[in-house]
């Protein structure tokens, strides 16, 4: 296990621009105060050597150095303030190129006026649009890091880990875009309770939610229905990833519906997803927050942003895909750099996604060669949890600002928890 947890917005982006950028103005700002301090300074050591006798009782050389020191310090504030806001610049247009994007395939309107302001900050200095592409080239040689380093069977698993992040890069199947919807029909699919409780409390963690998929046999969705101290109601769906490696079977969470999902296309589990949430009581409107592993992130991804519920929270752990979430949906995608089943995801987006305390908390799963490598551990929820463990442990801003969400699902006055089976009864006409 690797203990190097990286914490960024996502992709190429690891900072908040307009932090960054206040920053660079409070670094002139003290710039023009040293100058200040400089100034006087020099005055006051030509008043000391103009006054008869001053000068021999006091250390003009001294003094004199101490301007040239603060002369020094307050060019090199200078120069830090150019440079961090030239970069707050750079990191703003990888952000605005990625927007663009995404907004040119439903809001030609929108698009164009984000690229009236990419063409001012290209204009701006000549050097932000070559940071930019620098910041892009790094991020995608470091995207895939990981991936080459597992178990070598003859060159044969290196070729597999490192092909699977190709496909999503090459063929952009890995970021799930605004405006283009699942399409297609579901394979028809029955979903039945199998277990139900009451649980005491709401997750208290990150890995505490992770920890809270279902147990019931068969079982592939656990929904747990809140009753807040208004009377309101909300859910929290925790969704399994693939459960059989065969294709078409009675098993909806399956390759059928994982190469169905990826392509865009409606799949069963994603249709059982649905068919679990209205039989917990969801309605149209309802917030639903989730959390889902592999095929589930795809899941996720699609609820929440084409579903008819109100989706606030998306946390996901070695899906395939990134989804393009509002700035008022926060997402929190655990990545291990040697998965091959995340690596699908081609690295996200350059830009990242979701409100501004979204992150994605990525490290080796393990850097260490062996067999396991051959059955993806890395891959499996038993090592994202120790993922989780290490964000909640973390000291990072938005890391720590989850314990806000926690507190608002502890005020949930009843609990009511329903596990479903979901089985494949047959192909879509």
């Amino acid at each position: 296990m690797s203990d190097d947890l990286d914490i960024t917005h996502g992709g190429a982006i690891s900072v908040d621009t307009e932090v960054l950028r206040d920053v660079g103005v409070r670094i002139a700002v003290v710039a023009e105060r040293l100058a200040d301090t400089q100034g006087s300074i020099r005055r006051a050591h030509g008043i000391i050597v103009d006054a008869p006798g001053l000068g021999a009782q006091l250390d003009t050389v001294a003094l004199w150095a101490s301007a040239d020191r603060v002369d020094e310090l307050q060019r090199r504030c200078e120069e830090a303030s150019v440079g961090t806001l030239l970069m707050a610049d750079a990191y703003e247009l990888v952000e605005l190129r990625a927007q663009a994007e995404g907004l040119a395939l439903t809001d030609a309107a929108a698009a164009d006026a984000l690229y009236a302001r990419i063409e001012q900050l290209e204009a701006s200095d000549d050097r932000v649009g070559g940071m930019a592409d620098m910041l892009i080239a790094g991020w995608k040689d470091r995207r895939f890091e990981g991936l080459d380093s597992q178990f070598d069977l003859s060159g044969a698993m290196a070729h597999l880990f490192v092909g699977g992040g190709l496909i999503g890069s090459t063929l952009g199947l890995g970021k799930v875009h605004a405006g283009k919807p699942l399409i297609g029909k579901a394979d028809p699919v029955t979903v039945r309770p199998v277990a139900a409780s009451t649980p005491v409390g709401t997750p208290a963690s990150l890995a505490d939610a992770f920890r809270r998929f279902p147990e019931a046999p068969g079982a592939q969705i656990r929904v747990d229905r809140l009753t807040m101290g208004d009377g309101s109601t909300q859910f929290i769906a925790y969704i399994k990833g693939t459960q059989s490696p065969f294709f078409g079977a009675g098993e909806p969470w399956d390759m059928k519906s994982n190469i169905e999902l990826y392509a865009g296309k409606t799949s069963a589990s994603y249709q059982a997803t649905l068919d679990a949430l209205a039989a917990a009581g969801a309605r149209p409107g309802d917030r639903v927050d989730l959390f889902a592993h592999s095929q589930a992130g795809m899941i996720a991804s699609r609820l929440a942003m084409e579903s008819e519920f109100e989706v606030q929270v998306v946390a996901t752990a070695g899906s395939p895909t990134e989804p393009t979430l509002r700035e008022d949906q926060l997402l929190v995608q655990l990545i291990h750099s040697d998965d091959i089943v995340s690596s699908l995801a081609g690295g996200g987006s350059p830009g990242g996604t979701g409100s501004p305390d979204s992150f994605t908390a990525t490290r080796e799963g393990d850097s260490s060669d062996g067999v396991q490598d051959v059955w993806a551990d890395t891959h499996w929820m038993h090592s994202y949890i120790e993922t989780a463990e290490m964000v909640d442990r973390s000291s990072d801003s938005r890391a720590v600002a989850l314990g806000e969400y926690w507190k608002t699902l502890d005020a949930a006055e009843v609990i009511e928890s329903t596990e479903y089976r979901a089985e494949r009864t047959g192909w879509s006409g």
